[in-house]
């Protein structure tokens, strides 16, 4: 495979994050209304799209968790099968809740679907006691804010393969994490990119899989072909809906299995999404990639 620019995601590929944003959303969400869900079943809500910001897919949890109380008769997979059919994320995940309940379990659920709340306690068990007072301006609660699970995220990738990916291509990021969140993660795994190769959730463009962000790297570049590399069936979507958008260029959709799809399931599934290729981890780049 042959490209001018390499983009890359950071949760699933750079940096493991079992432990950490996914272990914050499951623990966040008990925290606040007592029940939860399996920490495997998340992935279920991946899958659907539209949930490439950690913080909604906490809320999706939380609703789903609360609308379960009120008598909502779905698995997780069948609730996150509507998601997916109404159009993914957060707000398709509302619209389910909402034309499967009556009003009177609607509104209950609404009034106990505490945001701010499940956010803050998110933030407060990932970021830790000392970065939640950095970084939120708050003082953490003692009995959720701990050393912070964001210090629980081994690296994915080689110091080799950072070398060969920065010498031979451009390299941008494209995350879902906030800004000052990615530099964490990019400084653990020794990854230098200017910030105007980069986009965050700080930025105005759309999450994925909107392909505005992709493209408007393309564009940075100046790069023919560019290959985006995730974990998630919604980096992949976001490689060919940059296709769609942008016939002046080429975009490369390839999926590693170090997030939460693998084996030959989470091959099938990446495949079927439109991925170019399927590597067990962004190590295997270097085998896989070479300059145009």
């Amino acid at each position: 495979m042959r490209g001018d620019a390499v983009v890359l995601d950071v949760d699933g590929v750079l940096v493991d994050v079992a432990d950490s944003y996914r272990r914050a959303i499951v623990e966040s969400v008990a925290t606040v209304y007592d029940e939860t869900i399996e920490r495997d079943d998340l992935q279920a809500f991946k899958d659907a799209g539209g949930f490439n910001d950690d913080w909604e897919l906490t809320h999706a949890v939380a609703l789903y968790v609360l609308a379960s109380r009120e008598g909502l008769d779905m698995t997780i997979d069948e609730f996150t099968d509507h998601i997916a059919g109404t159009g993914g994320g957060l707000d398709a995940a509302e619209t389910v809740v909402a034309d499967s309940l009556a009003p009177d379990e609607r509104e209950r659920v609404l009034a106990a679907w505490d945001r701010d709340r499940l956010r803050d306690v998110f933030q407060q068990r990932y970021l830790g006691r000392d970065l939640y007072r950095e970084l939120e301006g708050g003082e953490p609660e003692p009995e959720i804010a701990g050393e912070g699970l964001i210090n629980d995220e081994p690296t994915l990738v080689d110091p080799a393969t950072i070398d060969r990916l920065t010498t031979e291509f451009s390299v941008g990021v494209l995350t879902g994490r906030p800004a000052v969140e990615a530099d964490i993660a990019l400084d653990r795994v020794g990854l230098d990119v200017p910030e105007d190769y980069r986009f965050t959730m700080d930025d105005p463009a759309p999450g994925k899989p909107d392909p505005t962000a992709l493209v408007a790297l393309a564009e940075e570049f100046d790069a023919h072909r560019t290959v985006f590399v995730g974990d998630t069936l919604d980096d992949v979507r976001t490689a060919v809906n940059a296709s769609e958008t942008d016939s002046n260029r080429e975009y490369l959709g390839v999926g590693v299995l170090t997030g939460g799809l693998s084996g030959k399931s989470g091959r099938e599934k990446f495949e079927r999404a439109g991925a170019e290729a399927v590597v067990e981890t962004v190590n295997d780049l270097d085998g896989l990639l070479e300059p145009t």
